[in-house]
């Protein structure tokens, strides 16, 4: 429906219409169109009101003296001889008057239509504009949505919350993990990470009775909560400095550790 409604606000319709240059069927659709669609309805007002800017500008007045002028002529033209008008060589005022108001349609014809074009290119800016505010809308609706629904995780009181604070070799380390046992699962928020050579990177592990595993890599630039692989039944949650193609686990490595066992 969108996309056939940005065909629609894109066809010129709205612009024959406003003119009366539609035919039956287009009047109908059109009408219909403004009658169910807000986005529409707004864009037709907007060419409606252009166009009686327009109007106002290309308007001109008719001087007052006009009228007074034409019959004066007639009356002089009434009192003169037939030989003297035969004589005369000077061009008559009616073709002045028309030959000035051929120029003046000419003229206000010519910005006539340079406004109208000025109106669709302003029309076609308007439809633009309103997708780009729906599309804004949306994306914005969206990121709410999963903000909302990260802090019902958070709020969940089944979560637990574990703040994990770095030791020596990164004293300004700091996340927090949230993990349920209950929904079976862990979300962790990187809140600061000590800066690291290009070829290291921080790893968070889990501790379990007979082995370490790996949850994933932790980055300075993924400033927001997301989830990481629940493990069952893990005894701690340790975050390590690990190096480019080399995965070995030692305490040596360890930068912050949290025992998941006193809670």
């Amino acid at each position: 429906m969108e996309k056939k409604l940005h065909r629609f606000l894109e066809s010129n319709l709205l612009n024959k219409y406003l003119v009366g240059d539609t035919s039956v069927e287009e009047t109908q659709e059109v009408e219909r169109y403004i009658k169910n669609f807000p986005e529409v309805a707004t864009a037709y007002e907007k060419l409606q009101h252009n166009l009686e800017l327009i109007a106002k500008v290309g308007a001109v007045d008719v001087p007052n003296n006009m009228l007074s002028n034409i019959l004066d002529a007639l009356d002089e033209s009434n009192e003169t001889k037939v030989i003297h008008l035969v004589q005369n060589s000077k061009t008559p005022w009616y073709s002045i008057a028309a030959s000035a108001a051929a120029v003046l349609f000419a003229i206000s014809t010519l910005f006539l239509y340079q406004k109208n074009q000025l109106l669709l290119d302003e029309n076609n800016i308007v439809v633009d504009e309103i997708f780009d505010l729906r599309s804004d809308i949306q994306n914005n609706n969206a990121k709410l949505d999963k903000l909302s629904r990260e802090f019902n995780k958070l709020n969940n009181p089944d979560a637990r919350k574990y703040v994990m604070s770095g030791n020596d070799r990164a004293k300004d380390l700091k996340t927090v993990a949230y993990i349920n046992p209950v929904e079976k699962t862990t979300m962790i928020d990187v809140i600061s990470l000590p800066q690291l050579p290009k070829d290291q990177h921080y790893q968070i592990w889990a501790e379990l009775q007979d082995r370490m595993v790996n949850l994933g890599i932790l980055d300075e630039t993924e400033r927001e909560l997301r989830p990481i692989p629940y493990m069952e039944d893990a005894l701690a949650l340790s975050i390590k400095i690990g190096t480019d193609g080399n995965e070995k686990v030692t305490n040596d490595n360890s930068v912050a550790e949290i025992s998941l066992k006193d809670k």
